[in-house]
């Protein structure tokens, strides 16, 4: 098995493409993910179905997605520069079934300033779901921006709504 390798599989968001290096989660993207890099830095294609470690994947975003988990054990190794590697590091800190905007992000860093940069990052983060970039709003508490799209977004939010907030809703 190349360490450096790609592979699909498919959940309830559609098919998915996973990049890994060994054991550590390098991307996953949605189809039409935006901000894809060349699929020439994503190394060998395999058949995902024969590999071991990208069925671990599997089996934890499907559990996941069916509300059975709220924390990945899946090492990931996402690839950018030292800012970028400082937001998603935030972004993973971020609780299960909270949010928080990227102005809230940006104060953390410790310049309220870099809100915008901070987006940025967030929208180029490769591995989608397992570093939460879905639970990052706007100030206004409004959905912006996902790289997989906004009903993506919105799925996964009220998955991890707390059922109190969910049985008040009124839509």
């Amino acid at each position: 098995m190349p360490d450096l390798r790609r592979g699909t599989i498919d959940t309830v968001l559609g098919e998915l493409t996973l990049v890994a290096n060994g054991d550590n989660l390098r991307a996953l993207y949605f189809p039409g993910h935006w901000h894809l890099p060349d699929s020439s830095t994503f190394g060998a294609d395999v058949d995902a179905t024969n590999d071991e470690y990208f069925q671990t994947v599997k089996v934890e975003l499907d559990e996941y997605l069916a509300g059975q988990r709220t924390q990945f054990t899946i090492a990931v190794q996402p690839q950018g520069n030292d800012f970028s590697q400082e937001v998603w590091a935030l972004l993973q800190e971020i609780p299960y079934g909270e949010t928080m905007t990227y102005g809230e992000i940006a104060q953390q860093l410790g310049n309220k300033h870099l809100a915008q940069r901070v987006g940025q990052v967030v929208g180029r983060n490769p591995v989608s779901i397992i570093i939460p970039c879905h639970r990052v709003i706007g100030s206004d508490g409004s959905l912006t921006g996902y790289a997989g799209g906004l009903d993506r977004k919105r799925f996964l939010l009220e998955l991890e709504e707390p059922a109190e907030v969910t049985e008040t809703r009124l839509f």
